[in-house]
């Protein structure tokens, strides 16, 4: 039977259980084991999408049987800690690097594995994302971002290998204090920011920045005219932002959408389905996001 593995994102197993319904076949934090191959699950901070069991009859054993699928493979902690980590220390090192924005991610295929039982292992050779369990650090800006909302547009445009350039024009809608216009500014692109508290002194004097105070969700899309990004991390419920979204849609001259879905209180799928369903979309969670989902229309 073909099964795959979804790696939750922390604090999120109980949503990702849900978001996969009754497929689910085993739960073992932060693993969730469902039948079929894989599928996008927002909730998923990576997908193992070879999985296999593969008995062991020792710790040497175990490392001996990964090794000979492929060099690399990173440990995910789900029972038996001291066990699993003494395979781990058998197999070649991973060098997890900081990431450095606006280089490409690794290629090299990294797997991942677990011990299920005492002696059994859990273990894929490929998996959705090239880093150890999807978690995308960068060596961090300390000096030029006036908030560490940058992490989230570094991680985001790193994994979709594309990103505003010189000549595009960007709405960054609730950008106060500039983490955001930051990063896009730094790429070239013009920004416009809208938000009702200031930029930090830094972002407002970029020339390719321009501000206005007033409230994110008071511009008519009818009157910004042609833009190429609109960028939302307004703090707001889903269903506002959802509403909100779908008027940018229908009656705005705007075709790629990033915004922060904040998952206020207890998560509605349904909600979330209606997201998912905007043609060219997906949902997914980033490592630099928290208690919230990133929509992405490109």
């Amino acid at each position: 039977m073909t099964f795959t593995v979804y790696h939750a994102a922390p604090g999120l197993l109980s949503e990702l259980v849900a978001e996969l319904g009754p497929a689910v076949t085993a739960v073992r934090d932060p693993l969730v084991v469902a039948e079929g191959p894989a599928r996008p699950a927002a909730f998923a901070a990576n997908v193992w999408t070879e999985p296999a069991y593969i008995p062991m009859e020792s710790i040497g054993d175990a490392a001996k049987k990964l090794k000979a699928i492929q060099r690399n493979w990173a440990v995910v902690p789900a029972g038996h800690f001291r066990r699993a980590a003494l395979v781990q220390e058998k197999l070649p090192k991973v060098t997890a690097r900081p990431l450095v924005f606006g280089q490409p991610l690794p290629t090299a295929p990294l797997g991942a594995f677990t011990l299920w039982e005492e002696n059994l292992l859990l273990a894929s050779p490929a998996t959705t994302e090239p880093v150890p369990g999807g978690e995308h650090r960068f060596a961090e800006d300390k000096v030029g971002p006036p908030s560490r909302a940058y992490l989230k547009l570094w991680e985001l445009f790193t994994r979709l290998g594309t990103h505003p350039g010189p000549g595009d024009l960007c709405l960054d809608m609730g950008g106060s204090p500039g983490g955001w216009a930051f990063v896009l500014a730094s790429l070239g692109a013009r920004v416009f920011c809208i938000d009702k508290a200031g930029l930090a002194d830094n972002v407002d004097k970029n020339p390719l920045v321009s501000f206005c105070p007033g409230s994110a969700f008071g511009l008519d899309p009818r009157h910004a005219g042609a833009v190429d990004w609109l960028f939302s991390d307004v703090i707001c419920y889903p269903d506002r932002l959802y509403d909100w979204l779908g008027r940018w849609l229908e009656l705005g001259e705007c075709r790629r959408f990033v915004l922060t879905v904040k998952l206020q209180g207890q998560t509605d799928p349904a909600l979330l389905d209606r997201f998912r369903a905007i043609p060219g979309s997906r949902l997914l969670h980033l490592s630099h996001n928290k208690h919230e989902l990133t929509f992405v229309r490109l």
